[in-house]
């Protein structure tokens, strides 16, 4: 039997609509060695040990907080935590327990006990709802309780996470600028944050098949470190959470919640047991209200909300932004020979393999203990539909220049994303009626600098000082608009407007534009140039292109995507209903396969999409939900928009520790 440590302590509540009988009530910390308890050896201990004041039946209708876990990034051993739960009259209705073994986060949400069939939604309200526990999400929560210190608020504050853990979910080639971490926490070195490689070199190739030219290097990277972002975040989490933010790992935001005006009031957690077939499983639970007097929505790139809430309030029509544009990043962490790693080296490249025609470009950064990271970024509003940015990555790896670094190492992570690339000409007004979007979910990446952590973490610190100006003292959350125009965010993004458009017509007038405006406008050009065509309709009709063959993989620098699939710890609950949903079952056959030769069965980089054939020999789209990496390319590049991606049971998708 494992043996747990229990610690009753008082807990202030947040304002919750449930009626209770107590400003305070008690929460649970409980940990294992071992593997995950039953869950009545914990209620029976608990009780034992404390009957006057841990009885379940004795509780008033709230909840149990959620214990610290004291490291995020450990990895030895198995810990079970109760996350928070909430309870249904006097009986509680579901716990969370992550385990961790050999290095490999694996989620216990799929596998929640629930205690409870309850038809009641619970509601629980807090002065401020972030969704996402990102770069964007935590500065925000930081920032708000930062505030609540210096001017003696207290204002409660709640960042909802879809990833079983913080971190899960957060892929970035990165090379990070400190420069809002700096005004976020000064302290941050002291405080013994991961970052520690300084960039010591800064390289730009351009690459033929064969061969690698040097090109004078426009990024400025002195003073910036090589880190692995998932891990920043988890640092970022623990500094949230001692500020007194309360963060919910596991838990989806699925839907909107709106009062009788139209204004956004909180979102709903997505009901968790459902099947396939919609019916209700025996663990059944109806999701969780989330109330907030201000909600902040920092869901990354091509946020399923957030991109909800900027049709329904015509918010890029209201500053006259373009669309959005977008790239898939793929990227691989190694762990190669001592002799051949420099910890801090940086190198971009553009080139090979991709076309002329097609823009993107990869990098490959040293991080420590003899790890690397390498990826390749293919911008989304590529033309041919036969190409594969999955085999584009493998063929990468395999050039002279790149190949001799990779031989007898081996990989350690896989994972694959999406970005923004539309800059300021692609960014929405930022307000809706009861919140705000922050971070990627608006778009504020640096697109020549490859740097979008720092402006989500000063969009984000905005954010929230416009929030406490508008709960403290009666202000409006459109401050946030103008702070975000005279900030050095838009004076980044000013100077950066015409990089990527440039490239609209070709790598060479791409390069050309590019090198005029670095290195003699400076970003100060008369012209905004504008974006071309929407990603997904820049793509063309089969017959316009000859397919590509791509080599087989070699298993030692190439690989499949099943094998890459593993490493990239993702796993979904199987029996629930599919997060990838067709608009018209009709279209990937009668358009897709016919018209553009199935290119989602090529743009995903996780399989999900294939062509199988029926019991009548005719092809038909299988999709693969459970192999979903949450990188939205499909959301993206579909040509007839007919794929809509929306949040799976909250703790599923990748589960990244290193990127």
């Amino acid at each position: 039997m494992p043996q747990f440590r229990f610690t009753l302590s008082k807990f202030k509540s947040p304002k919750k609509s449930l009626s209770t009988s107590s400003s305070s009530i008690y929460y649970l910390r409980a940990n294992a060695s071992t593997s995950p308890p039953q869950f009545s050896h914990f209620i029976s201990k608990f009780t034992q040990r404390q009957p006057n004041v841990a009885n379940p039946s004795k509780f008033p209708s709230g909840y149990f907080s959620h214990c610290h876990q004291h490291r995020y990034s450990s990895f030895s051993g198995c810990h079970g935590e109760f996350n928070r739960v909430f309870t249904n009259g006097n009986r509680l209705k579901y716990y969370d327990l992550r385990g961790y073994r050999r290095g490999k986060v694996w989620s216990c949400l799929n596998m929640v006990r629930r205690f409870s069939s309850g038809a009641e939604r619970e509601s629980i309200e807090y002065d401020v709802v972030i969704i996402g526990a990102g770069p964007a999400g935590l500065s925000a929560a930081i920032r708000l309780k930062q505030m609540c210190q210096e001017k003696g608020v207290d204002l409660s504050v709640c960042v909802v996470e879809k990833g079983a853990e913080v971190g899960a979910h957060i892929l970035s080639g990165n090379v990070f600028e400190p420069r809002a971490l700096d005004e976020l926490i000064p302290t941050w070195k002291e405080d013994e944050a991961p970052i520690n490689v300084p960039v010591t070199s800064d390289k730009f190739w351009f690459l033929t098949k064969n061969r690698a030219f040097s090109l004078p290097c426009p990024f400025n990277n002195e003073g910036n470190y090589v880190i692995s972002l998932s891990q920043l975040v988890r640092w970022m989490g623990m500094k949230a959470e001692e500020l007194g933010v309360e963060i919910y790992p596991g838990f989806a935001a699925s839907e909107v919640l709106y009062d009788t005006t139209d204004a956004v009031i909180g979102i709903r957690t997505n009901d968790m047991g459902v099947a396939k077939d919609g019916s209700k499983k025996d663990n059944y639970q109806l999701g969780v209200e989330l109330r907030g007097r201000i909600t902040l929505l920092a869901e990354g790139c091509r946020g399923s909300i957030s991109e909800k809430l900027i049709k329904k309030y015509s918010l890029r029509k209201k500053v006259n932004a373009q669309h959005q544009t977008y790239a898939l990043g793929i990227k691989e962490v190694w762990e190669i020979d001592e002799g051949k790693h420099d910890p801090g080296a940086v190198l971009h490249t553009l080139g090979w393999p991709l076309d002329r025609k097609t823009y993107g470009g990869s990098f490959l950064y040293h991080m420590k203990d003899r790890q690397i990271s390498i990826g390749l970024v293919v911008a989304l509003n590529y033309q041919n539909p036969f190409l594969n940015p999955y085999e584009e990555f493998q063929k990468l790896k395999h050039h002279p220049a790149i190949k001799d670094l990779l031989e007898g190492g081996t990989v350690v992570q896989y994972g694959a994303r999406t970005l923004n690339e539309g800059g300021l000409q692609s960014v929405p007004y930022p307000v809706f009626p009861g919140g705000a979007i922050i971070g990627c979910s608006a778009g504020f990446l640096n697109v020549p600098k490859i740097k979008g952590t720092h402006t989500a973490m000063k969009s984000g610190m905005l954010a929230a000082e416009a929030a406490f100006a508008t709960l403290h003292r009666a202000s409006k959350m459109d401050v946030y608009w103008d702070s975000l125009q005279s900030s050095w965010i838009w004076e980044e993004l000013y100077r950066a407007r015409n990089y990527r458009p440039a490239f609209e017509h070709g790598l060479i007038p791409g390069l050309t534009i590019s090198a005029l405006e670095h290195y003699v406008l400076k970003g100060r050009s008369p012209l905004t140039l504008k974006h071309g065509k929407p990603d997904h309709e820049a793509t063309n009709v089969a017959s316009l292109h000859t397919p590509i063959d791509y080599p087989k993989p070699d298993n030692l620098l190439s690989f499949d995507v099943p094998t890459s699939l593993h490493r990239s710890n993702t796993n979904h609950e199987h029996d629930q209903p599919a997060h990838l949903r067709l608009r018209d079952a009709r279209i990937p056959e009668e358009v897709n396969l016919k018209e553009y030769a199935a290119p989602e069965s090529r743009y995903c980089p996780a399989r999900v999409y294939e062509y199988i054939p029926d019991e009548n020999d005719q092809m038909k789209l299988q999709i693969n939900a459970q192999n979903c990496l949450h990188c939205k390319a499909c959301d993206i590049k579909d040509p007839k928009q007919n794929i809509e991606w929306s949040v799976p049971e909250g703790g599923g998708g990748p589960g990244y520790s290193v990127m």
